[in-house]
């Protein structure tokens, strides 16, 4: 690991992780890192050396002009530190790319890192393709291995069973060292996976809020979701076979999803409401 800095003593620290590749369809997820590092104005503090993982001919370094100079930058995975103005926490972002090799030792050196930074909740994000309509919500599942954090933020249990990226490697490492993981991913349309997706991101986003219990600046994601979907309303409306299977979609998970008003539902959406009013600076 480079350490560009000596951290601070963190308060209450959260790790949030998103890596480039397999696990970010529409680069959801990284989209959403890299805003939550604008927004809070997080600033890098420790680097993956790259040499020891990744193949530079699959992901290759780029040459730039920096400071009236021609350099190479190389592609890897950055730690940023983020201390959130207003709220008795500190947030370090790992912007990642998915490692070429040594899934394990790479795994180790983000969670020595997580482990010596005091970290106490490990959230890890990721998109993926699934049959399911632009038109509607895009729908995030949110899952632990910690029977403890199931039950404080009444989300699932993971069950999942199959191929997967360095976002389950991860997650799965740190509930093996003890440290708490929650895993969020949002469905993208499979029709409409190209990047950006900024409807799944802040999905994402608003799933990241209830779990830390803050408000994220929004940015342009709700401009730029509706721009999205009418992009797309537009690309199926010149193909009756590609309209006819959106409308499928829309049938189906309208009839798997029949409305759900439980008063506790109705409270959290509430409670986020008057968070944002009580945050709006007019």
């Amino acid at each position: 690991m480079i350490q560009f800095d000596d951290l601070p003593e963190l308060r209450r620290p959260v790790m949030i992780a998103a890596f480039e590749g397999w696990n970010d369809a529409g680069e959801a997820a990284t989209d959403l890192v890299a805003h939550l590092a604008t927004a809070w104005g997080a600033e890098a503090v420790a680097a993956i050396d790259p040499e020891e993982y990744y193949d530079f001919q699959v992901t290759r370094p780029r040459i730039v002009h920096e400071g009236g100079e021609r350099i190479v930058t190389w592609p890897t995975t950055r730690i940023l530190h983020a201390s959130l103005t207003g709220e008795d926490r500190d947030v370090l972002l790992v912007q990642g790319i998915e490692p070429s090799v040594r899934w394990r030792g790479f795994t180790e050196e983000l969670l020595d890192f997580a482990e010596q930074a005091g970290v106490e909740l490990v959230i890890t994000l990721g998109a993926y393709l699934a049959p399911t309509p632009h038109t509607r919500p895009i729908a995030t599942d949110v899952t632990s291995e910690s029977e403890e954090l199931t039950h404080r933020f009444d989300i699932a249990a993971s069950t999942y069973e199959g191929p997967t990226g360095i976002v389950g490697v991860l997650g799965l490492a740190a509930e093996q060292i003890g440290l708490p993981t929650v895993s969020a991913w949002a469905g993208i349309p499979h029709y409409a996976g190209s990047s950006p997706s900024p409807k799944a991101s802040l999905a994402l986003l608003d799933r990241v809020e209830e779990l830390l219990g803050i408000t994220i600046p929004r940015g342009d994601f709700p401009e730029d979701a509706i721009a999205w979907q009418h992009g797309v309303d537009e690309l199926a409306s010149g193909d009756d076979d590609v309209a006819e299977y959106i409308s499928s979609l829309e049938e189906a998970q309208d009839t798997a999803e029949l409305p759900e008003a439980t008063g506790e539902a109705i409270a959290r959406e509430f409670e986020k409401f008057l968070r944002r009013r009580d945050d709006d600076p007019k």
